[in-house]
């Protein structure tokens, strides 16, 4: 969901672009829990040794990070930092993941030789996480990873082919202040090229070894960039950049650029597009598979498994997921079957699903309705907001709907986020394709988890905290990020949002939607679902439009294990609220708890725990009652 938006969309992306973003949980991973316990601080000498120790890790961060500037330039691109040394033509490479991978054994030895114990508390969490990102990372560039991972290097649920026209579109990644800034995105018009070609050789090999998307997702992405290719103003997305030129610059340097930028797009990008459909239609369709799960491909099962500890930060077994989404499944239908009677209900829950597909209470007028009542929802949640949280980011929140060539592949919104430096606006979108099969009834609870409290507080804050080292900054490992965001639907109850039973049941319908993903998911890649099974199951358990079902499965089949991170992410939270409102009584302030939960950025969930803890035996005045997991 860049995260492109997952989510923003750079955090969907993470998998499919190889970006380092941390939280996996491995065997033999250093963790925060398991630090050796330090001597008392009292008549050692800290100002001798811990300046020492912390100047050397900082120092570390920093040169690691200027190394990942250079091995990650597809992350440069979502950034807008691409300049002439941009090893833009390195994407999707095995030269690139080599580099990559000496670069992550370096600084995880370098880190693990730093002396934890002659370092402030903050800054041992910074070493465990760096750690954690590091081993990570390493675990990605595994063959066994790699068999899979590099050989698919987008799909129709992201990748630089569907988010180009949005990052170089003005308002997007690049700023379109100077020549230089355009001279930027040229860079990339003109490199585009090979980073396609470099793809399509990706997909060549994974066709050799067996390895391919299933036929579903190549059909859908097809789909795509026929209706980039196809519109009749299909070169104006390229263009864009030509109508932001300031009118500042002189006339030739204008006239210049808008025809480098002419160029490119007929002579680079657009090629670039028409060679990458060709390949897919031609080649890659007819060697895509049938099936549409993991378990479907040799080594599957394994893998699968892989990626929910990378997902949820824990080394969960699927089949313990889908029970625990089997039995929140039931849980929520029963609240349900109660806020339906006040919704005028007289039979089944079932009928009632039935019922409001066509009712016209729960569906939009227009789409300039459904932009009204989101605006209303954000003025009553800006006036609650103190009462939660002691600090909101300065980053601006825009509401939009989705561009029109996106809107039909896309759920119902999605978080994109700002600029920290640029001053960019940050946007929550929502969908108005198939305007009738939407509803109102989830405006509140979507707001909230996209926006407000949720991504868009939680993110912003993070990013603009510079007390935290960079890649703690930027940390934005799903199970705590969109953990958090589920939560902070929870918090419509507190600040009174559901007291409407109409928003009552959106939020319900939408907390089943994420119960349904551990069944569902863990069905498809685990226990050999089929699609139709998968839309079938969602169908009967909620509300939900048949579009938006199918758009829900088809995510979870492109990417495996991401929508499991929601709902094991909430219950962590929810839980530790839980017990700090048990062990604090009225000492329990809400404000002080949302700090310590989201102030050190996206931890990964045992180690957010471990966190909690400390804060409550530090309340308490009493020594931990107990180690994290």
């Amino acid at each position: 969901m860049i995260r492109v938006a997952r989510a923003s969309k750079i955090r969907l992306l993470t998998r499919l672009a190889g970006i380092a973003a941390g939280g996996l949980l491995l065997l033999g991973t250093p963790s925060y829990a398991a630090e050796p316990a330090c001597p008392s601080r009292a008549g050692r000498s800290p100002q001798v040794s811990q300046p020492t120790a912390e100047t050397t890790l900082l120092n570390l961060f920093t040169q690691d990070r200027l190394r990942e500037e250079q091995l990650h330039p597809l992350a440069a691109i979502y950034r807008g930092d691409v300049t002439q040394d941009t090893a833009l033509e390195r994407i999707f490479t095995d030269a690139l993941e080599r580099d990559r991978l000496a670069s992550a054994q370096r600084s995880l030895m370098e880190a693990g030789a730093v002396d934890a114990c002659a370092l402030s508390e903050d800054m041992r969490l910074s070493r465990i996480l760096f750690m954690r990102d590091k081993s990570a990372e390493i675990d990605r560039l595994r063959p066994e990873v790699r068999v899979f991972e590099g050989v698919q290097p987008f799909n129709h649920f992201g990748g630089i082919d569907l988010e180009l026209p949005s990052l170089v579109a003005p308002g997007g990644a690049f700023a379109y202040e100077t020549p230089q800034d355009f001279a930027k995105a040229l860079r990339l018009y003109r490199a585009y090229p090979v980073i396609i070609d470099n793809a399509i050789a990706r997909f060549r090999e994974g066709m050799a070894k067996r390895i391919v998307e299933p036929r579903l997702t190549v059909a859908n992405l097809l789909l795509q960039l026929d209706a980039l290719l196809d519109s009749p103003d299909a070169g104006a997305p390229f263009l864009a950049p030509i109508a932001a030129l300031p009118a500042s610059l002189a006339k030739g340097t204008r006239d210049a650029i808008a025809g480098e930028f002419r160029d490119a797009t007929a002579h680079d990008v657009f090629p670039a597009y028409q060679r990458l459909r060709q390949f897919l239609q031609s080649e890659y369709l007819p060697a895509a598979r049938e099936s549409i799960g993991l378990s479907d491909l040799p080594g599957g099962n394994a893998y699968y498994r892989s990626l929910i500890a990378r997902e949820t930060t824990l080394p969960l077994d699927p089949d313990a997921v889908h029970a625990l989404g089997l039995a929140e499944v039931a849980r929520i239908e029963g609240e349900m079957d109660h806020v339906s009677h006040q919704l005028g209900n007289t039979g089944s829950l079932h009928d009632f699903f039935e019922a409001i597909r066509s009712d016209p209470r729960f569906h939009p007028h227009s789409a300039q309705d459904l932009q009204q009542r989101y605006e209303a929802v954000a003025r009553i949640v800006d006036a609650q907001l103190p009462r939660f949280f002691a600090h909101v980011p300065s980053t601006p929140l825009l509401v939009e709907p989705y561009p029109a060539f996106r809107a039909r592949f896309e759920a119902g919104g999605s978080y994109s986020e700002g600029g920290v430096q640029s001053g960019a606006p940050a946007t929550f979108f929502y969908n108005t394709y198939d305007l009738k099969h939407r509803f109102v009834s989830g405006v509140t609870t979507l707001y909230l988890h996209e926006g407000m409290p949720g991504h868009h507080l939680q993110i912003s804050l993070s990013r603009e905290n510079t007390r935290l080292p960079a890649f703690q900054r930027e940390a934005d490992n799903n199970a705590f990020v969109e953990g958090w965001a589920l939560y902070a639907e929870t918090l419509g109850y507190d600040m009174g949002l559901y007291a409407d039973p109409l928003q009552h049941w959106g939020t319900l319908d939408d907390e089943m939607l994420r119960a349904m993903r551990l069944v569902v998911d863990t069905g498809i890649h685990a226990r050999h679902w089929s699609r139709q099974q998968a839309i079938d199951y969602m169908l009967t358990h909620s509300g939900m439009g048949r579009s938006d079902a199918e758009t829900e499965v088809d995510r979870y089949i492109a990417l495996p294990a991401q929508a499991l991170s929601y709902k094991i992410g909430a219950l962590e939270i929810q839980k530790l609220r839980r017990e700090a409102e048990t062990r604090l009584g009225s000492r329990f302030d809400i404000r002080a708890f949302h700090q310590e939960v989201i102030g050190s950025g996206a931890l990964p969930l045992d180690v957010l725990q471990e966190r909690v803890e400390r804060w409550l035996a530090a309340q308490a005045g009493a020594p931990p009652a107990r180690q994290a997991r």
